[in-house]
């Protein structure tokens, strides 16, 4: 039996003062979508069954580069975070998964287990850091990691990924994210042709260590922390370095790492189609990779991001079995309410997702009829899904109203008295 961290009598309480209502505005919504054809029930189900992991990193306060305010009941370590993942399962019943990010959660990995399974987690992808300095490090990754002109500080790139994939063996992983910050802020800083040429050699090394069931996701990012070039820029570059490495090498989607006009919808459906999508790191942005809560800002183009997604599930594209999780800094809420939020956002844009009507879409995308191809994802979009996703958590035992259950039950002031409170410092995403 797995352990709990919120009291079984505040979520039943919680969930009592808000049943009756919920089941009437489901039953309300089965009327209207069985109009449609739909039956709710299997969107309910089918939502009940969609995950996403959360990131542990994301437990943190995060900050700017200017600054960092942490907040009350801080994780002093990954078993705090731990517990804190575990409580947005609890409530939400949508991620029982967590991301490590080493060497911040580097621990011995058999605790890590104990830990993970006592509260019915599991383990999701491996997440490398070449970004930054670790202390004690050897060589420094200022200017550059995978791709360093000088060999040392390559290769101890690499044996930082290859000790990732050892963790991850014993954890239960069975991916390998590498995202990586080279690139230049001048002209003329690096020489583009041999920096990739490096990158790429340094990941084939990679590659070849990972596990027969493993897969390898790269991340690419446009800007930051270099500002003139960075190594892996755009999805084209990511769509290269996936083919040049093999089958078991796919691209991971960050929501955040494109400009304000690019259509990701189009590069998720174009990865899609050529069998090379890997999967995601979910969040939402006004101006950059902002890493505010999923679907915040526009949660229009989430859903035309999972109106891709759905299709691809649907008509069983081939080597579909995208990765989902969130990537989120947080520095004005609660970590663990945005977190729960951003994953249930996740899974209302799954759920308009089933809704479209697909046979009457690809009529008017065929027929030429823009408005009504536009007005048969509006349709799916306008819909009011809340219910539907409140009464998968509910018939799965999590809460109706997670953020109002996470507050009922006290949880962040009582974590609070136990974890000393941690000093602002400077800025950083952690």
């Amino acid at each position: 039996m797995t352990d709990t961290l919120i009291s079984a009598d505040i979520l039943g309480n919680d969930n009592k003062a808000r049943q009756s209502a919920l089941e009437s505005d489901y039953a309300h919504l089965g009327e209207q979508l069985s109009r449609r054809g739909i039956d709710i029930d299997t969107i309910r189900d089918k939502v009940a069954t969609f995950h996403v992991a959360v990131p542990s990193w994301g437990v943190g306060t995060g900050g700017t580069r200017f600054a960092r305010f942490p907040g009350p009941g801080e994780p002093r370590d990954i078993f705090d975070k731990i517990e804190d993942c575990a409580v947005i399962n609890e409530l939400t019943r949508a991620t029982p998964t967590v991301s490590l990010h080493i060497p911040w959660d580097k621990a011995d990995p058999n605790r890590l287990k104990q830990a993970a399974s006592r509260f019915g987690l599991s383990f999701d992808a491996m997440n490398s850091n070449t970004f930054s300095d670790a202390r004690g490090q050897a060589s420094s990754y200022k200017y550059g990691s995978l791709s360093h002109a000088d060999a040392g500080t390559q290769r101890q790139a690499v044996e930082h990924n290859l000790e990732c994939i050892e963790i991850g063996e014993t954890i239960g992983s069975k991916a390998l994210t590498v995202w990586i910050g080279d690139g230049t802020n001048f002209p003329g800083q690096a020489d583009f042709t041999r920096s990739f040429e490096r990158y790429l050699d340094a990941m084939r090394e990679i590659y070849a260590a990972l596990p027969g069931d493993w897969k390898l996701f790269t991340e690419h990012k446009m800007y930051e922390p270099a500002f003139y070039s960075t190594v892996v820029q755009d999805w084209g570059t990511n769509y290269m370095i996936a083919t040049e490495l093999g089958d078991k090498a796919y691209c991971l989607v960050d929501l955040g790492h494109h400009a304000p006009n690019v259509n990701i919808e189009m590069i998720v459906a174009r990865l899609i189609q050529f069998g090379k999508l890997g999967g995601f790191h979910f969040n939402d942005s006004k101006y950059g990779d902002d890493d505010l809560d999923a679907g915040s800002i526009d949660p229009f183009r989430l859903f035309l991001v999972f109106n891709e997604l759905v299709d691809a599930e649907l008509r069983h594209a081939r080597g579909f079995a995208p990765a989902h999780m969130l990537d989120q800094s947080h520095n004005v809420t609660d970590p663990i309410e945005s977190l729960m939020r951003s994953a249930n956002e996740i899974r209302r844009a799954y759920a308009m997702g089933l809704l479209v009507d697909r046979k009457a879409l690809a009529g008017y995308q065929d027929s030429n009829d823009a408005l009504m191809a536009s007005e048969t994802l509006k349709a799916a979009f306008r819909t009011d899904v809340e219910p539907i996703l409140a009464m998968a958590r509910l018939k799965d035992g999590g809460a109706i109203d997670p953020v109002g259950a996470y507050r009922a039950a006290g949880y962040r002031k009582r974590v609070a008295l136990e974890r000393p409170a941690v000093e602002s410092g400077g800025g950083g995403i952690v």
